[in-house]
């Protein structure tokens, strides 16, 4: 039990004590060639800055956070749905699975000149673009799971007479629910890419101003240290969204799964 108490003091303590090591590699760099301010900030003119314009950080980062989670939420609900339909026929999966695929691989910079052609609102565009980089993962890890259940359990199933709803129900769900969280995992990081690289893209500025144009504002004006505060708000941001998401993972298949079971032990 002390072992395991020492392993895990360990993995917290050893990426903090990485993290200070690396910050303050970074003051002496900055002090000791006295790099200008608008070249390399320091840590300490960063802090200064994330704490002087939280009121614009702090506006920015909740727009950024809510077309990510929009995003998330619609690619998730899409992505189990179409996943179902192509669990129940080939056919579906056949002539639609390619199109997703096609989606996936096509650069979302590339796809965005003919959505701002054809979608008026703003906000729309951008959670089109969040989704399309976080529909797939969702997509693919589901079907795959609703596809891997036990092939034995399925012959019981059909032994008894079950309908497909209840195979599905109580068979294919739960076969597949390990792989859908794992891609919900991947997906909640990507919806947060798609969010920024979206907003860099469109340039919104304004009323509901995302994190990528205080980027961009920042760095016509030179202010580097209001750069660097919005990056470590998007990389705060895109570590708790992994954290929640593995949180949930590991309170749904703790009990059950060999995936969370193993980690307990």
């Amino acid at each position: 039990m002390t072992g395991r108490r020492m392993e895990r003091a360990i993995r917290i303590l050893l990426p903090l004590a990485a993290l200070a090591l690396l910050i303050g590699a970074w003051e002496l760099v900055v002090v000791a060639y006295q790099i200008p301010p608008y070249i390399l900030p320091g840590p300490g003119a960063v802090a200064a800055t994330l704490v002087a314009d939280w009121p614009i950080l702090s506006e920015a980062l909740i727009n950024t956070l809510a077309i990510t989670a929009l995003a998330l939420v619609v690619a998730t609900v899409g992505g189990v749905g179409l996943a179902i339909m192509f669990s129940q026929s080939r056919l579906v999966e056949y002539a639609l699975f390619p199109i997703a695929v096609v989606l996936q691989v096509t650069p979302v910079v590339a796809i965005f000149p003919l959505i701002n052609i054809y979608v008026d609102n703003t906000t729309t565009k951008l959670l089109i673009c969040a989704w399309i980089v976080a529909f797939f993962p969702i997509l693919s890890n589901t079907t795959v799971g609703l596809n891997s259940a036990d092939r034995n359990l399925h012959s019981l199933f059909t032994l008894y007479g079950a309908s497909r709803w209840q195979v599905l129900r109580y068979l294919r769900l739960p076969s597949a629910m390990p792989y859908f969280l794992a891609g919900l995992r991947i997906a909640g990081g990507l919806s947060l890419i798609g969010a920024v690289v979206a907003e860099f893209v469109a340039g919104t500025a304004g009323f509901g101003s995302g994190l990528a144009f205080r980027i961009i504002e920042a760095g016509y004006r030179l202010n580097t240290a209001r750069m660097f505060a919005a990056l470590i708000l998007i990389s705060l941001a895109g570590v708790v969204i992994y954290l929640v998401l593995s949180l949930v993972s590991h309170l749904i298949l703790h009990r059950w799964h060999e995936s969370a079971i193993g980690r307990e032990r």
